[in-house]
This record gives structure tokens, C-alpha cells and sequence, in this order.
């Protein structure tokens, strides 16, 4: 079910143009209302995921809609013709997530520009650090309104604690004087673990000393703002922030996943493996590693065609995806042919996961339409890997894939 908009806006033909191309644009159903009375209306009815609101209404002409709908717990995006920048200062002074002068086209696409940053923002995670409970409450308030989940700690070691401690955080800003561990040695302690291709460091400190600023930046931030800093451009810093780390993850996900089922490609196996290999050769830890393949892909192939072919790969994708921890690594080699590394595990346990995983593929059923599904196997080959090259350990698995294709298909064959 599509989220919707709601725009309060007595132009009745601005109103239905930015309807209309919100709309073509984006996924969201979107409502008009030409005063504050229908927009009232409204409220009553739906949750928005945004409100734009012009503030110069019949029955509401001096900005009385934004303080109501702000009451009402919606987010607001104010639309305005007036350029006077008092005025400006004295809206953005609340709770709002951005004024926009409504000039034409671009505003337009300016808004729908936001409306998609906003989206995406929620899958953003960011950790506030900062002693002053009046400027890490300030940040949270501000972040949160633009839809980011966010964490809010008073030094650096509880900082490093929580990011220890989870995988999904994605920005860190961090004052620079606090208790404890200022923000330049947090900077420098992050850093050692994560790189700026991963975790974006925006330093954010009153300190008026360019060379503390320079400093953050050879340290690892990515960019700073001092304080006391406007809602617009710590609201712009971040954003920028977060888009080139968005960019970089692209990237970089072009060159290590493959292009279908979004899993690691060959080139990364191997790179990350190689790491892997350094990181346990003291330790003696042991990993298996499994060549799995899918029976009679060619026949599928032929008699339902290559696109069907290919969303039973996407599938079975998912399926190994979700059968493995976050410290295994699920490749695919090409093809119907995919590489499974079961790390921190011994022969018996990963036995087990392989033949849990054959079972589920042996009982699954994919869905052509509400008619048709088509059933399918997988072969699996699999060894301990003992101390010899990964390549060897590989062409081992490959040959034990072999044996169980050999064998009459559907089965687990593990050295």
C-alpha cells in the first residue's frame, strides 16, 4: 500500500502540476487541499509521510497550517512565495524539514529531489556524540525529522561501545571536546576499523582553530560544521555526507557483486577470502567450503527460457543468503554455480547447514503464476579446508560436487 502526501496549497493549478509530478515520479498517492479546513479534513483521515504546506491560506494566512500540522505529529515541508528573510528565519525556526520558495520546474523537482532523500534516509542509522545534552538532543531532533533512526551517546568509549556492538550504523557525528576521549582520538580509533568507503565521520565542534578542523580531516573525517550551525546547512552537511557515501557504496557494489542476485562475485571471493586467511593463520581456525549447483539448469533453461532460468538463480540466491551468518561468505561463480565458505566451523556442524540447505531447495516451489511452479534440486560438493592453497581447497569441493552429481544428483557429498 503506497504512503501518501498531503499538499495544502490555495493555487489550485501549483497544486494539481506538483500532484501530478510527485506522482509520475514516486511511489506515493497524494492528496490537495486548498485550506487549512480541508486540510484538517484530511488529517483526520490519513498518516503522511509528508505534508508540503503553503502558509499564506484564505482561513489560515499568516502560517497558522504549519503549527497545526506540526501539533498533529506530520512532518512539514513549507512552500512559499515569501523571499523575505526574516520571515524565513522565523519558519525554519520550527519544527520543519525545509522551506522552499515555490518559483517553478525546479522548485519542483527540488521538492521531489527531497521527498526521495527522505526515503532513503531510513535506512541510514547515525550515532550523535557529543557531552552537551542541549546540542546531542538538538542533532537527534533535527535527524530524526529527517527520517534517519538515531543513537545519541555523551563520549567516545560509549561511542566505540555501540559500534562495536552493531552493523547497521552508517554515520557518526561526533563532537570534539568531551570526557573520556575527545572527538579526534574517536576519529582516530574508528578509523582503524572502519574506512571511509563504509562509515561517514562528520566532526562537529565549536572550536574556531582551523587547524583542529585540518586535523579532523587527515584523521579520517569526512567533513565538519561548527557550531552554533543553521538547521539548513547542518541539514545540507549531512546529506552531502551521507549521498557520497551512498555513491561509494554503489560503486563499490558494482565491482564486488554480481550483477543478478546481488551476491558476491569471484573477484571478491577470492580478495576476501585472502583477508580472511591472514586474519586466522595463528589461530588455527577452521572453515568449509561448498561448490553448489543446480540439477538439470539446462533443462529448465530450455523448456521455461533463459529469463525464468534466471529468477530460479535469484531464488535460490536468497535462499543461501538467508541460510548463512553475516561472517560466511556466499558467492556466485557463474552461472548455476555458486561458492559457499562456512568460517569458524567444524565438519559435523557444517554438515548440517549444507544438508538443511539441500532439504530446503528439495521442498521449495517456484512460482511461475498461481498455476504453475516448477520444483528443482541442487547438487552440493564439500571439504574442510586443512592448511593446503584455497584453490586447491576449491578444486577439492568442485570434485566432491562431481562425485554427488555422479550419483544421482540431490545430495550432499562432503570429503
Amino acid at each position: 500500500m503506497s504512503q501518501r502526501i498531503l499538499i495544502v496549497e490555495d493555487n489550485k493549478t501549483l497544486a494539481k502540476l506538483i500532484s501530478k509530478k510527485i506522482e509520475l515520479a514516486l511511489d506515493f498517492k497524494v492528496d490537495v487541499a486548498y485550506s487549512l479546513g480541508e486540510a484538517k479534513l484530511f488529517l483526520k483521515m490519513y498518516k503522511y509521510f509528508i505534508t508540503l504546506l503553503d502558509i499564506n491560506l484564505p482561513d489560515a494566512p499568516n502560517g497558522e497550517i504549519v503549527d497545526y500540522v506540526l501539533s498533529k505529529d506530520n512532518r512539514v515541508i513549507v512552500l512559499s512565495a515569501n523571499i523575505d528573510k526574516d520571515f524565513r528565519q522565523t519558519i525554519l525556526k520550527k519544527n520543519i524539514i525545509d522551506y522552499v520558495n515555490k518559483g517553478g520546474v525546479n522548485d519542483i523537482n527540488y521538492i521531489i529531489n527531497i521527498i526521495t532523500r527522505l526515503q532513503k534516509n531510513e535506512n541510514h542509522t547515525v550515532l550523535v556524540v557529543d557531552d552537551s545534552m542541549v546540542f546531542r538532543k538538538q542533532m537527534q531532533n533535527i535527524l530524526e525529522n529527517m527520517f534517519f533512526k538515531v543513537i545519541s551517546v555523551a563520549h567516545g568509549e560509549e561511542a566505540l561501545n555501540i559500534l562495536n556492538s552493531r552493523t547497521d550504523i552508517n554515520l557518526i557525528l561526533t563532537d570534539y571536546h568531551m570526557p573520556v576521549m575527545d572527538g579526534l582520538e574517536l576519529t582516530y580509533e574508528i578509523r582503524k576499523e572502519h574506512t571511509k568507503n563504509d562509515l561517514a565521520i562528520l566532526a562537529v565542534s565549536s572550536n574556531k582553530d582551523n587547524e583542529v578542523n585540518a586535523l579532523f580531516l587527515k584523521t579520517g573525517a569526512n567533513d565538519f560544521i561548527t557550531k552554533p550551525f543553521s538547521k539548513e546547512e547542518f541539514s545540507c552537511r549531512i546529506n552531502n555526507t551521507i549521498e557520497a557515501l551512498e555513491n561509494i557504496q554503489i560503486v563499490t557494489n558494482h565491482a564486488n557483486r554480481d550483477y543478478l542476485t546481488g551476491l558476491y562475485n569471484r573477484r571478491y571471493f577470492f580478495d576476501a577470502m585472502s583477508e580472511y586467511e591472514n586474519e586466522i593463520a595463528d589461530g588455527g581456525e577452521k572453515f568449509a567450503v561448498a561448490m553448489i549447483d543446480i540439477d538439470h539448469f539446462k533443462q529448465i533453461n530450455d523448456t521455461y527460457g533463459h529469463e525464468i532460468g534466471d529468477k530460479i538463480i535469484v531464488a535460490l540466491s536468497e535462499i543461501l543468503r538467508t541460510s548463512t551468518s553475516h561472517r560466511d561468505i556466499v558467492a556466485r561463480f557463474g552461472g548455476e554455480e555458486f561458492c559457499m565458505v562456512l568460517k569458524n566451523i567444524n565438519r559435523y556442524s557444517a554438515l548440517d547447514i549444507f544438508e538443511r540447505i539441500r532439504q530446503e531447495i528439495e521442498h521449495f516451489s517456484f512460482s511461475i503464476d498461481k498455476e504453475n511452479f516448477i520444483k528443482f534440486t541442487i547438487s552440493i560438493g564439500a571439504v574442510v579446508h586443512t592448511g593446503e592453497e584455497l584453490e586447491e581447497t576449491i578444486n577439492n569441493a568442485d570434485m566432491m560436487l562431481y562425485k554427488a552429481k555422479n550419483s544421482g544428483r540431490n545430495q550432499v557429498v562432503f570429503e
